[in-house]
């Protein structure tokens, strides 16, 4: 898509992912076009798996830009999720084709070191259309990645939970132990770990 017709627009950004015991945390940053408008736009928690599908979808189409960045497993458990998350977060807005005026990020955190000024909105994902889209296509990408970390490690449920710790989550954590695609520094796969499992 030729993008220079398009005058400099904010961006939103979002994350998926800070909460699970498993898998990588997922950012997208989203540009609209104010000139083809989405319907239905919302925070993704608030939005069904067939819901978000479709919109990730239009997003996809008729956004000027979007793109996405993430932090894998040994990050965060190396920096926290905190920065791990502000990291994808980064990574997904420096991915952008076209730089934006101004960066709108749901939460009360900053990335570090953006290329343009940048604003958090807490509950920005319900409000802010940009970074509603954002928080769709995150939401998205980060549960496709976990149907493929289920075929990996089937008796973990992960295409039902998504690595959040849900009790058949713990309970298979408990009797299989901690895959590679958990995260060591969260408390319940610590604690699996401590037990020997």
């Amino acid at each position: 898509m030729n993008t220079t017709a398009f005058p400099r627009l904010p961006a939103g950004c979002d994350e998926a992912g800070r909460g699970p015991l498993a898998g990588p945390v997922v950012a997208a940053a989203v540009i609209l076009n104010p000139a083809r408008p989405i319907v239905g736009l919302a925070d993704s928690k608030q939005l069904s798996a067939k819901q978000r599908e479709a919109l990730a979808e239009l997003i996809k189409e008729r956004a000027i830009v979007w793109a996405i960045g993430a932090a894998t497993v040994a990050e965060i458990d190396t920096i926290n999720i905190l920065q791990a998350t502000l990291l994808a977060m980064r990574r997904a807005i420096l991915a952008l084709a076209t730089p934006p005026e101004k960066v709108l990020v749901d939460g009360n955190c900053l990335p570090a070191n953006l290329p343009c000024p940048a604003e958090a909105i807490i509950r920005g994902d319900q409000s802010v259309p940009c970074i509603s889209a954002a928080s769709i296509l995150a939401k998205v990408h980060r549960d496709a990645l976990m149907l493929e970390l289920d075929e990996l490690y089937p008796a973990y449920g992960f295409k039902d939970h998504k690595g959040y710790g849900t009790r058949r989550h713990l309970e298979a954590l408990a009797r299989f132990g901690a895959t590679l695609a958990h995260r060591r520094s969260f408390a319940p796969v610590r604690k699996c770990l401590a037990r020997g499992a």
